[in-house]
């Protein structure tokens, strides 16, 4: 059975929850990425997540500047995690319902990201 640990992308893009919007939308576009894992700011926080939607619905829709809003005013935090160890089926299933696409592979600490596209190319 395939788990989310060997789906994953391991390459995860990290930023500070005090950056600015803008430098998280240069930071996806430079690395080619539609979500950021924001980076805790004690060993016992929660990761948070930043995604092309949220830069989207909360700041552009709004008609907010980008370099004004900072990365932890809308971003999802605590964000839905997933252990490395979960069967596929069962990432799928939770993706489906709570309606996210993505979310941070942790145990411990940050060790990937898996999404919807990394169910679509390597399982199907």
């Amino acid at each position: 059975m395939l788990r989310a640990k060997d789906i994953m992308t391991t390459e995860v893009v990290t930023i500070d929850g005090s950056a600015t919007v803008a430098a998280a939308i240069e930071l996806m576009k430079s690395r080619g990425v539609r979500a950021l894992i924001v980076e805790r700011r004690t060993p016992d926080d929660a990761y948070g997540i930043v995604t092309e939607t949220d830069v989207v619905y909360k700041v552009a829709a709004y008609g907010k500047d980008p370099a004004a809003v900072h990365v932890h005013e809308i971003m999802t935090k605590p964000c839905i995690v997933v252990n490395p160890d979960l069967g596929v089926e069962y990432v799928a299933r939770l993706f489906a319902n709570t309606g996210i696409r993505r979310a941070p592979v942790i145990k411990d600490q940050l060790l990937g990201i898996v999404s919807v596209t990394d169910i679509l190319r390597k399982v199907l």
